[in-house]
């Protein structure tokens, strides 16, 4: 997965300004006025409420991707789980399916090493192509704060320089538009308190509340509420029971950048596919074989406190990467497997309870 490029060719690809990437028709539009917040709808389809209340009048609907200026942010009081509100052009949308985002438009460069560099998408999507000898094929969308591995910088179909990601899950590589990615520096991987002990550190979470709490030395150092799975009966899109179970566990396994989903080449967007899933950290029970049960980012939904996922413990990015950070085994950039894309090993224990 080197990189093959020459200084040269690399001062040549880069030569075109931020302003040239940005306009690039490969990338998506901007909202008339960014200057305020904005938010991506981050499901099929969400109704406008005439006001901060689900039992107000739909006056419109908003669908998939689309990018919205946030005029107020409302605490309405209901729905009482999750009562915050946006008021955006023609009325009201609920936070639950909505993304906070930003467009942020970066330098393209070269890794720090050969074997791959970590990067964070900074815009609300980029559109992801696959090259086939002359032939560029759409396939995902890679989402605001998602993470993936950039192994090599090419010239894109609009004569741009396009990062090649490469994706763990299918083991092949695609394009997106460099200046859509920021490299994640070595420090933002440095583990966090690791002076203490290894039986000193901990984790619980409290299903039943969907809260997650870390503790070292008994004392607590970090709380958040999470999204754990559904409560359904049926299993889920992998065959496996979409609620999390009660119990014993350990961490095993981090990942920085994972592909989660059925694993298909699909360009349809309301495919069960999230390539890029943040922080993803693996956990094993005692009583049960391993079942990909992990806590890691979400960009697909604000809705935390209530159960959402097939399984897993999503949470607030920002959040699941202090705890990829923190608990054990540490996951140092150098420590990070060149060809797994992971750090494996005996790490904190997990309590689960309903």
């Amino acid at each position: 997965m080197a990189f093959k490029l020459s200084r040269r060719d690399f001062l040549k690809l880069t030569s075109a300004s931020l302003t040239g990437l940005a306009f690039s028709p490969y990338l998506p539009a901007e909202v008339e006025f960014t200057q305020g917040p904005l938010i991506r709808v981050a499901t099929t389809q969400v109704s406008i409420h005439k006001r901060p209340d689900d039992t107000s009048a739909i006056v419109g609907q908003v669908y998939r991707d689309q990018i919205l200026n946030v005029y107020e942010e409302v605490n309405s009081g209901t729905p009482g789980y999750n009562p915050v509100w946006y008021r955006v052009w023609g009325g009201y949308v609920h936070r639950a399916r909505m993304q906070k985002v930003e467009y942020i438009y970066n330098q393209p460069t070269l890794p720090v090493r050969e074997s791959g560099q970590l990067a964070e998408v900074t815009v609300p999507y980029t559109q992801v192509l696959r090259r086939t000898g002359e032939r560029w094929t759409p396939l995902y969308r890679l989402y605001y704060t998602s993470v993936h591995w950039v192994v090599g910088l090419d010239e894109g179909p609009d004569g741009q320089p396009w990062y090649r990601l490469f994706d763990e899950l299918l083991d092949i590589t695609y394009h997106a538009p460099a200046a859509h990615f920021r490299f994640i520096p070595d420090e933002e991987l440095t583990p966090l308190s690791p002076e203490v002990p290894f039986e000193k550190k901990r984790i619980e979470v409290d299903l039943k509340n969907q809260i997650l709490t870390c503790y070292e030395n008994e004392q607590i150092v970090f709380q958040t509420i999470i999204s754990s799975g559904r409560l359904n009966s049926q299993p889920g899109p992998n065959g496996i029971p979409t609620r999390t179970p009660a119990g014993k566990a350990r961490v095993v396994v981090k990942m920085p950048s994972k592909h989660m989903g059925n694993g298909n080449l699909a360009a349809d967007i309301e495919a069960y596919e999230l390539p890029g899933v943040a922080w993803s950290t693996f956990f094993q029970y005692e009583h049960l074989p391993f079942q990909g049960h992990a806590f890691h980012g979400t960009y697909w939904h604000d809705n935390f406190g209530v159960p959402m996922s097939s399984g897993c413990i999503n949470m607030r990015t920002e959040e699941a990467k202090w705890l990829f950070r923190w608990c054990l085994p540490t996951a140092a950039a150098e420590e990070i497997h060149p060809l797994t894309l992971d750090k494996k090993g005996y790490g904190t224990p997990v309590t689960l309870t309903q």
